[in-house]
């Protein structure tokens, strides 16, 4: 029997996918758990359509991955850190301090999608790449300024 899977089963396929299994495994488990829908005709037009949804979707959050990363690229992350007399860096500026000023400046963006994750320790302009999206990358110019204490 053909059955085209609503969630991901393991060993058996992914969600989206018309796959082949067995009358009683479809019957009594895929079907009767809401994990799949026997293949019909209307059920087949429905998986078309919503994966053209998705695509279009998929195509949305891509377009707007770009024009943050266009934003991105042209705004200039400043932090002010104690340095010493030969521009040693006491401390850091981590990946969490970044985010929380993009989040200040109304850009959200997740911290585990900052690719260059080391803490910033030197002072001047540092170029730190986010993945935005799976096809854009984004790059956030932090300058990090001293000032002796």
């Amino acid at each position: 029997m053909k059955v085209i899977l609503k969630q991901d089963v393991k060993k058996v396929g992914k969600r989206g996918e018309v796959v082949e299994v067995s009358d009683g495994y479809a019957r009594n488990f895929l079907i009767a758990r809401g994990l799949a829908v026997a293949q019909t005709k209307a059920s087949l037009e429905i998986l078309k359509d919503q994966k053209e949804q998705e695509a279009k979707d998929e195509a949305q959050r891509e377009q707007e991955a770009k024009e943050l990363a266009e934003k991105l690229d042209n705004m200039t992350v400043t932090f002010h850190v104690k340095s010493g007399k030969e521009g040693r860096v006491f401390g850091s500026v981590s990946t969490k301090q970044i985010v929380e000023e993009l989040n200040k400046q109304g850009i959200h963006i997740d911290k585990r999608k900052i690719l260059d994750n080391s803490p910033i320790q030197s002072l001047g302009t540092t170029n730190v790449k986010v993945e935005l999206h799976k096809n854009v990358i984004g790059t956030v110019h932090v300058k990090v300024v001293g000032s002796e204490g």
